[in-house]
């Protein structure tokens, strides 16, 4: 088994441990290989290890690898989790199966409007910015309500559920906590939270899918492609 293979067998381990520990069943919980600046021949080790959920940050990067990748391999299912641009919609629609980043009007009625267009049906999840930090993408805590709503609603998206990312300097529990109370009142059962250090708390605390990436594929490499 090659150093990757076994780091992602360890963090599989995790998952399942505390998954347990709450008392919940271990495959209750999607662990997303977070494959972004790491190019084909990084992630096929992956892929031959058995996982088959990646997810990546922006469009541009993934369209340079993952066409490929999928042809090989049909089974795999493809997230974004970074953000989105309206006018790289209709290749996220395209490319991805699974978004987790609609934080605003715009981007809900663009995907809404690609996925009718492509005759896809993707699953969608609602950014939220539990931080409320400004320079992070996702709705606030506090409107978050009424945007489901709006998606729910006015716009016709079926929403899986919710996402953040905690700010760096601050315990995650909270923020988990928020999200999942956030997700609970408005009847939503997935929770995408939990990254390379705080996956395992996350799990304690409900998430259904965690991103996970440098501890799967080890330290991230410089970016070539940046988003037009």
């Amino acid at each position: 088994m090659t150093q990757a293979g076994e780091r992602l067998e360890a963090v599989r381990s995790t998952v399942m441990r505390a998954a347990k520990t709450a008392g919940r069943a271990p495959d209750s919980v999607t662990l997303i290989a977070i494959s972004k600046t790491f190019g084909a021949e990084a992630i096929r080790p992956i892929i031959a290890a058995g996982q088959r959920v990646f997810g990546e940050n922006r469009v541009q990067e993934a369209q340079s690898k993952w066409p490929d990748l999928k042809a090989d391999h049909p089974d795999i299912d493809l997230h974004l989790v970074g953000p989105l641009q309206s006018n790289k919609a209709k290749d996220a629609v395209a490319l991805f199966d699974v978004i987790h980043t609609i934080d605003r009007k715009k981007i809900a009625e663009a995907i809404r409007g690609e996925m009718e267009r492509q005759g896809r049906v993707l699953k969608l999840f609602v950014q939220v910015n539990t931080g409320e930090e400004p320079q992070k993408a996702g709705i606030a805590p506090s409107d978050a309500d009424a945007f489901i709503a709006y998606c729910r609603d006015d716009v016709g998206l079926e929403l899986e559920g919710l996402m953040c990312i905690p700010p760096v300097d601050d315990h995650p529990g909270p923020h988990f906590a928020l999200l999942a109370g956030i997700a609970q009142r408005n009847g939503l059962t997935g929770l995408s939270m939990g990254m390379s250090s705080d996956f395992e708390d996350a799990v304690m605390l409900g998430a259904t899918h965690v991103r996970v990436g440098s501890a799967i594929f080890g330290a991230r490499q410089p970016v070539a492609i940046q988003e037009a």
